[in-house]
Protein backbone atom coordinates (compact mmCIF):
# COMPACT_ATOMS: atom_id res chain seq x y z
CA UNK A 1 0.00 0.00 0.00
CA UNK A 2 0.98 3.67 -0.92
CA UNK A 3 2.14 5.70 2.01
CA UNK A 4 -0.70 8.57 2.46
CA UNK A 5 0.03 11.48 0.39
CA UNK A 6 -0.25 15.51 1.62
CA UNK A 7 -2.46 17.66 -0.01
CA UNK A 8 -1.75 21.24 0.78
CA UNK A 9 -5.29 23.49 0.86
CA UNK A 10 -5.75 26.79 -0.53
CA UNK A 11 -8.80 28.27 0.30
CA UNK A 12 -10.01 31.32 -1.75
CA UNK A 13 -12.62 33.87 -0.69
CA UNK A 14 -12.66 37.28 -2.55
CA UNK A 15 -9.49 36.12 -3.96
CA UNK A 16 -7.25 35.41 -1.21
CA UNK A 17 -5.96 32.30 0.56
CA UNK A 18 -7.99 32.28 3.81
CA UNK A 19 -8.55 29.27 6.26
CA UNK A 20 -11.87 29.08 8.55
CA UNK A 21 -12.36 27.61 11.77
CA UNK A 22 -15.15 24.71 12.34
CA UNK A 23 -16.24 26.70 8.46
CA UNK A 24 -17.38 29.88 10.38
CA UNK A 25 -17.05 32.54 7.95
CA UNK A 26 -16.65 34.74 10.42
CA UNK A 27 -13.80 33.43 11.34
CA UNK A 28 -11.51 33.80 8.39
CA UNK A 29 -8.04 34.51 8.68
CA UNK A 30 -5.86 35.81 5.91
CA UNK A 31 -2.88 33.84 4.85
CA UNK A 32 -1.94 34.88 1.81
CA UNK A 33 -3.45 37.80 -0.48
CA UNK A 34 -1.80 36.24 -3.88
CA UNK A 35 -3.13 32.71 -4.29
CA UNK A 36 -0.28 31.99 -7.28
CA UNK A 37 2.51 32.73 -5.14
CA UNK A 38 1.07 30.33 -2.56
CA UNK A 39 0.68 27.44 -5.09
CA UNK A 40 4.28 27.97 -6.44
CA UNK A 41 5.58 27.62 -3.20
CA UNK A 42 3.66 24.40 -2.72
CA UNK A 43 4.52 23.19 -5.72
CA UNK A 44 8.34 24.35 -5.11
CA UNK A 45 8.38 22.44 -1.81
CA UNK A 46 7.81 19.50 -3.56
CA UNK A 47 4.02 18.63 -2.99
CA UNK A 48 2.48 16.11 -5.64
CA UNK A 49 -1.11 17.57 -5.20
CA UNK A 50 -2.65 20.18 -4.35
CA UNK A 51 -6.71 21.03 -2.99
CA UNK A 52 -7.98 24.55 -4.19
CA UNK A 53 -11.62 25.49 -3.22
CA UNK A 54 -13.23 28.32 -4.15
CA UNK A 55 -15.17 28.92 -0.58
CA UNK A 56 -17.68 32.02 -2.21
CA UNK A 57 -18.29 29.56 -4.72
CA UNK A 58 -19.63 26.69 -2.25
CA UNK A 59 -21.53 29.22 -0.22
CA UNK A 60 -23.00 30.78 -3.65
CA UNK A 61 -23.90 27.30 -5.08
CA UNK A 62 -21.87 28.68 -8.33
CA UNK A 63 -17.93 28.98 -8.92
CA UNK A 64 -17.14 32.89 -7.64
CA UNK A 65 -13.30 33.09 -8.26
CA UNK A 66 -13.07 32.44 -11.81
CA UNK A 67 -10.07 34.87 -12.52
CA UNK A 68 -7.63 33.51 -9.57
CA UNK A 69 -8.32 29.77 -10.41
CA UNK A 70 -7.95 29.95 -14.30
CA UNK A 71 -4.44 31.49 -13.84
CA UNK A 72 -3.50 29.17 -10.91
CA UNK A 73 -4.65 26.17 -12.50
CA UNK A 74 -2.09 27.58 -15.51
CA UNK A 75 0.99 28.79 -12.73
CA UNK A 76 1.54 25.51 -11.54
CA UNK A 77 2.26 21.87 -12.79
CA UNK A 78 1.24 19.42 -9.98
CA UNK A 79 -2.31 17.62 -10.13
CA UNK A 80 -4.49 20.27 -8.42
CA UNK A 81 -8.27 19.19 -7.39
CA UNK A 82 -10.91 21.89 -7.15
CA UNK A 83 -14.00 21.97 -5.49
CA UNK A 84 -16.69 24.88 -4.46
CA UNK A 85 -19.74 25.48 -6.39
CA UNK A 86 -19.22 23.17 -9.02
CA UNK A 87 -23.20 21.81 -9.57
CA UNK A 88 -23.58 21.48 -13.20
CA UNK A 89 -21.93 19.44 -16.14
CA UNK A 90 -20.77 22.34 -17.57
CA UNK A 91 -18.93 23.67 -14.81
CA UNK A 92 -17.46 20.17 -14.65
CA UNK A 93 -16.23 20.18 -18.35
CA UNK A 94 -15.05 23.76 -17.94
CA UNK A 95 -12.59 23.45 -15.11
CA UNK A 96 -11.22 20.05 -16.13
CA UNK A 97 -10.78 21.05 -19.74
CA UNK A 98 -9.55 24.37 -17.90
CA UNK A 99 -6.68 22.27 -16.48
CA UNK A 100 -8.14 20.80 -13.17
CA UNK A 101 -7.26 17.39 -12.87
CA UNK A 102 -9.79 16.32 -10.41
CA UNK A 103 -13.32 18.36 -9.82
CA UNK A 104 -14.69 17.78 -6.34
CA UNK A 105 -18.55 17.43 -5.89
CA UNK A 106 -19.88 18.11 -2.82
CA UNK A 107 -23.36 19.81 -2.73
CA UNK A 108 -23.80 17.71 -5.89
CA UNK A 109 -23.79 14.71 -4.40
CA UNK A 110 -26.22 14.85 -1.95
CA UNK A 111 -28.95 16.75 -4.16
CA UNK A 112 -28.00 15.36 -8.01
CA UNK A 113 -26.26 11.72 -7.65
CA UNK A 114 -27.49 11.48 -11.46
CA UNK A 115 -25.14 14.81 -11.91
CA UNK A 116 -21.82 12.80 -10.46
CA UNK A 117 -23.04 9.35 -11.74
CA UNK A 118 -22.80 10.85 -15.69
CA UNK A 119 -20.01 13.21 -15.15
CA UNK A 120 -18.11 10.00 -14.31
CA UNK A 121 -18.86 8.43 -17.29
CA UNK A 122 -17.90 11.18 -18.88
CA UNK A 123 -14.62 12.27 -17.16
CA UNK A 124 -12.98 8.76 -16.21
CA UNK A 125 -10.93 9.32 -13.31
CA UNK A 126 -11.68 12.77 -12.77
CA UNK A 127 -15.02 13.08 -10.15
CA UNK A 128 -14.03 13.09 -6.14
CA UNK A 129 -16.80 13.56 -3.57
CA UNK A 130 -16.65 15.79 -0.59
CA UNK A 131 -18.49 14.20 2.46
CA UNK A 132 -18.17 17.04 5.16
CA UNK A 133 -19.77 16.09 8.14
CA UNK A 134 -20.28 17.29 12.21
CA UNK A 135 -20.71 14.95 14.00
CA UNK A 136 -21.15 11.86 11.86
CA UNK A 137 -23.44 14.02 9.61
CA UNK A 138 -23.59 15.22 6.07
CA UNK A 139 -23.67 19.50 5.62
CA UNK A 140 -23.54 20.95 2.53
CA UNK A 141 -24.27 24.48 0.47
CA UNK A 142 -20.47 25.53 2.13
CA UNK A 143 -21.70 23.95 5.60
CA UNK A 144 -24.37 26.26 6.43
CA UNK A 145 -27.33 23.28 5.86
CA UNK A 146 -26.91 20.40 7.82
CA UNK A 147 -28.98 16.68 6.97
CA UNK A 148 -30.06 13.58 8.64
CA UNK A 149 -27.60 11.49 6.65
CA UNK A 150 -24.89 10.08 7.33
CA UNK A 151 -21.27 9.73 5.93
CA UNK A 152 -21.12 6.33 5.68
CA UNK A 153 -24.99 6.17 3.95
CA UNK A 154 -23.72 8.97 1.28
CA UNK A 155 -20.59 7.15 0.80
CA UNK A 156 -22.17 3.59 -0.30
CA UNK A 157 -24.32 5.45 -2.81
CA UNK A 158 -21.35 6.01 -5.13
CA UNK A 159 -19.52 2.82 -4.03
CA UNK A 160 -20.42 1.42 -7.77
CA UNK A 161 -19.99 5.25 -9.56
CA UNK A 162 -16.85 5.27 -10.87
CA UNK A 163 -15.53 8.16 -8.18
CA UNK A 164 -12.26 8.57 -8.60
CA UNK A 165 -11.79 9.59 -4.49
CA UNK A 166 -14.19 10.71 -1.33
CA UNK A 167 -12.51 13.72 0.54
CA UNK A 168 -13.73 13.29 3.96
CA UNK A 169 -13.63 16.62 6.07
CA UNK A 170 -14.75 16.48 9.76
CA UNK A 171 -16.31 20.28 10.16
CA UNK A 172 -16.06 20.74 13.63
CA UNK A 173 -11.97 19.77 13.60
CA UNK A 174 -11.35 22.31 10.20
CA UNK A 175 -8.86 24.55 10.94
CA UNK A 176 -9.16 24.15 14.85
CA UNK A 177 -5.87 21.95 14.81
CA UNK A 178 -6.91 19.22 17.24
CA UNK A 179 -5.95 16.48 15.22
CA UNK A 180 -7.38 14.40 12.49
CA UNK A 181 -10.40 12.32 12.89
CA UNK A 182 -8.59 8.99 12.33
CA UNK A 183 -11.50 6.68 13.61
CA UNK A 184 -14.23 8.65 11.47
CA UNK A 185 -12.10 8.85 8.40
CA UNK A 186 -11.61 4.72 8.78
CA UNK A 187 -14.74 3.98 9.63
CA UNK A 188 -15.82 5.48 6.14
CA UNK A 189 -12.80 4.02 4.39
CA UNK A 190 -13.78 0.67 5.55
CA UNK A 191 -17.40 1.11 4.53
CA UNK A 192 -16.24 1.55 0.76
CA UNK A 193 -13.58 0.49 -1.75
CA UNK A 194 -13.08 4.10 -2.71
CA UNK A 195 -10.42 5.92 -1.75
CA UNK A 196 -10.58 8.03 1.13
CA UNK A 197 -8.85 11.41 1.67
CA UNK A 198 -8.67 12.86 5.36
CA UNK A 199 -9.42 16.57 6.24
CA UNK A 200 -10.06 18.69 9.00
CA UNK A 201 -7.39 18.95 12.26
CA UNK A 202 -4.45 17.99 10.58
CA UNK A 203 -1.97 19.71 13.50
CA UNK A 204 1.51 18.78 13.98
CA UNK A 205 3.80 15.90 11.88
CA UNK A 206 2.26 13.48 15.37
CA UNK A 207 -0.94 13.61 12.84
CA UNK A 208 1.74 12.50 9.56
CA UNK A 209 2.68 10.03 12.07
CA UNK A 210 -0.64 8.41 12.81
CA UNK A 211 -1.47 8.16 9.44
CA UNK A 212 1.64 6.03 8.76
CA UNK A 213 0.48 3.85 10.81
CA UNK A 214 -0.15 0.19 9.36
CA UNK A 215 -4.01 0.46 10.27
CA UNK A 216 -4.46 3.79 8.38
CA UNK A 217 -3.14 2.12 5.34
CA UNK A 218 -6.76 2.58 3.85
CA UNK A 219 -6.40 6.08 4.24
CA UNK A 220 -5.44 7.63 0.82
CA UNK A 221 -4.63 11.02 1.75
CA UNK A 222 -4.67 13.73 4.06
CA UNK A 223 -5.36 17.91 3.31
CA UNK A 224 -3.43 20.35 5.41
CA UNK A 225 -4.30 24.06 5.68
CA UNK A 226 -4.16 26.06 8.90
CA UNK A 227 -0.86 24.15 10.64
CA UNK A 228 0.67 24.62 7.20
CA UNK A 229 0.09 28.45 7.12
CA UNK A 230 1.01 28.75 10.53
CA UNK A 231 4.18 26.98 10.72
CA UNK A 232 3.05 24.28 13.22
CA UNK A 233 3.83 21.73 10.74
CA UNK A 234 6.98 21.65 8.73
CA UNK A 235 6.36 20.69 4.88
CA UNK A 236 10.18 19.27 4.40
CA UNK A 237 9.55 17.08 7.70
CA UNK A 238 6.06 15.94 6.87
CA UNK A 239 7.31 14.97 2.88
CA UNK A 240 10.82 13.42 3.69
CA UNK A 241 9.08 11.00 6.55
CA UNK A 242 6.21 10.10 4.10
CA UNK A 243 8.90 9.49 1.50
CA UNK A 244 10.98 7.77 4.04
CA UNK A 245 7.93 5.37 5.10
CA UNK A 246 7.65 4.36 1.59
CA UNK A 247 10.58 3.51 0.72
CA UNK A 248 10.76 1.17 3.89
CA UNK A 249 7.54 -0.50 3.24
CA UNK A 250 8.78 -1.87 -0.83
Amino acid sequence: MAAVILLPAIDLRNGRCVRLTRGALESATVYNADPLTQARSFEELGFTWLHLVDLDGAISGSPVNHGIIERLLGAIKIPIQLGGGIRTSHAISRWLTAGATRVVLGTAALRDPKLVRTACKSFPGSIAIAIDARAGRVAVDGWVSHTTISAVDLARRFEDSGVAAIVHTDIDRDGALTGVNIDATLELADAVSLPVIASGGLASIDDIRRLLEPRCSRIAGVIAGRALYDGRLDPREALELIKKTAREAV
